[in-house]
């Protein structure tokens, strides 16, 4: 007797459900919409652009001369002039050179800042005629460093210490600026030798130190003394 074979079981196949049109439609419409995915910037690129200096801005940089005390009023008038003839595409910008120098003040170090040139100012700016005459015409200002009708501008090496960007070490520690030079009459106000008087004999900026020849016994005799221990007569 023999048994019939019997024929493999074919699968099913499923008919996959059909999508749904409007599902579809919508997420083809949000993709559409999407914005592309932006690739980083790139910081540096960025960094290697900006200008490196003052220097490297548009114009040239060029120092005007102003009554001393009214610089920055000069630079007020220099800045609403500029815009009120509409010469802002040739004079781009005004500026004061500044420092913070450390002075004694009740016997104590302050840091202040100061200008670099009383009565000057620097401007940056396209010269021309037109611009030449906005600026020399200015309240307050009486003329150009330089030749009068063609004034020479600032080199770099001259803007960048001017209006560059300090090192670190010079922003850690400001230039001292006394208020006094050899030869100036001072009083010792602390140590040994407070309440005499003298005369500066010789200063040394690097160590906040100075030499008064105080008289002792009838004799001048020198005495290293510190800034702040000293004030001017």
């Amino acid at each position: 007797m023999t048994i019939a074979e019997t024929p493999e079981e074919t699968p099913v196949q499923t008919a996959a459900p059909a999508a749904d049109e409007t599902l579809v439609a919508g997420a083809v419409a949000v993709a559409e919409e999407s914005p592309a995915p932006t690739e980083p910037v790139d910081e540096t690129v960025l960094e290697e652009e900006a200008p490196l200096s003052p220097f490297d801005l548009p114009g040239d940089w060029y120092v005007v001369h102003s009554y001393s005390g009214y610089e920055n009023k000069v630079k007020v008038n220099l800045e609403t002039r500029s815009k009120s003839m509409h010469m802002e595409d040739r004079i781009y910008e005004v500026a004061i050179p500044m420092e913070d120098v450390v002075e004694i003040k009740n016997g104590k170090k302050v840091t202040v800042p100061r200008k670099m040139f009383p009565g000057y100012i620097l401007v940056r700016m396209h010269l021309d005629d037109d611009s030449w005459y906005g600026v020399r015409n200015t309240p307050g200002v009486t003329g150009f460093v330089g030749s009068a009708n063609k004034p020479v501008p600032l080199s770099r090496r001259e803007v960048e210490r001017f209006l560059g960007v300090k090192e670190e070490e010079d922003k850690k520690a400001p230039r001292y600026k006394p208020s006094w030079e050899i030869g100036d009459s001072v009083r010792v106000q602390t140590g040994p030798f407070a309440d005499f008087n003298g005369v500066i004999e010789d200063i040394n900026l690097d160590q906040s130190k100075v030499v008064v020849l105080v008289n002792i016994f009838g004799r001048d005799t020198p005495v290293e003394l510190n800034f702040e221990d000293i004030i001017k007569n």
